[in-house]
């Protein structure tokens, strides 16, 4: 017998077909993974969120992404219609996600002009910030060549450089966490995400100059705060060391719980580093360390040696 994918001729009978049916459509087995549209708004669109952050990556870095062939004498028309696209699209797609959050919070009193106004004062805001993104991208591009003797130029790290990627999908999706919008920060900081192996979360807050090493399987949690001029390496985590409980048992939302780094700060690959806790300023924490303490200012963290100890005669401890 060949064995293979075919057509199956047998059709499912009435009564099968409507046993599984009537299955899953019990509320009790949907109503806690079901989604209902408010006002019939659809979800945020993955592909469209995914167009636009290419669409600013090109207006950013531009000569890199989209349209490569950009010239000066051509910069004003295409960042002009870049930016107009951009803000259509962003618009659309920032609405989706407060309609998304009118939904899930089951908020009836009010209709979704709110939410397109407030979509279109949110995209706004975004724009005004591109040049500030500019300049923390550039710096990121330069602090990788700088940190990478492997690096040929700049235009390598930008174009290549699953860091610079992730950093750009972070900024991006930083400025809009900032502007107290749902879903859409995070679906962003997603991508990246699974795109690089790089897990930044988009409440994150990142200062200039910042390099993540090759960056697979790195984790910077939703409070962590990192200065000017941090290095960090593959395998990282800044993470929570605990999660607070609220009288109902569930975990307590917002709270500080991830490490803050100071400035000039490098962290070696596989490094775990939990809590809220400080790593002073030009720190150096070595490989595969794992700290839930604050760090000295100047100091370096490295992995205790590996020790054998003998007991003989039937001695012992």
């Amino acid at each position: 017998m060949k064995c293979g994918i075919g057509a199956i001729n047998d059709r499912l009978s009435d009564d099968f077909f409507s046993e599984i049916v009537g299955e899953l459509c019990r509320p009790e087995s949907y109503q806690s993974v079901y989604h209902r549209t408010y006002h019939d708004f659809p979800m945020p669109s993955v592909d469209s969120l995914r167009e636009f952050v290419d669409l600013v990556k090109s207006i950013l870095f531009p000569g890199y992404f989209v349209n490569s062939d950009v010239k000066p004498e051509t910069m004003k028309y295409y960042i002009g219609s870049s930016i107009d696209i951009a803000y259509r699209n962003l618009g659309e797609q920032v609405k989706r996600g407060f309609c998304f959050s009118c939904a899930e919070a089951g908020e009836t009193g009010h209709e979704c002009e709110d939410c397109e106004r407030k979509s279109k004062d949110v995209s706004k805001k975004f724009l005004t910030a591109l040049p500030r993104l500019r300049r923390l991208l550039t710096l990121d591009a330069q602090a990788a060549y700088r940190g990478d003797p492997a690096a040929k130029g700049v235009g390598e790290t930008i174009f290549c450089y699953p860091s610079l990627s992730a950093l750009a999908n972070h900024r991006i999706a930083h400025e809009l966490y900032c502007l107290d919008v749902p879903l859409i920060p995070r679906i962003i900081s997603e991508m990246a995400h699974s795109e690089t192996g790089i897990d930044i979360h988009p409440g994150a807050e990142i200062g200039e100059s910042f390099f993540i090493d090759h960056g697979t399987g790195t984790v910077i949690g939703e409070t962590a705060v990192i200065g000017k001029n941090v290095r960090i390496y593959q395998g990282v985590t800044l993470g929570a060391k605990s999660f607070p409980l609220d009288a109902s048992g569930s975990p307590i939302k917002g709270i500080p719980r991830h490490p803050i780094v100071e400035d000039d700060v490098i962290i070696y690959s596989g490094a775990t580093i939990l809590g809220r806790v400080t790593i002073g300023k030009g720190a150096e924490i070595g490989g595969n360390v794992w700290l839930t303490r604050d760090v000295a200012p100047g100091s370096h963290v490295m992995q205790s040696r590996a020790e054998e100890n003998y007991f003989g005669g039937g001695l012992g401890i």
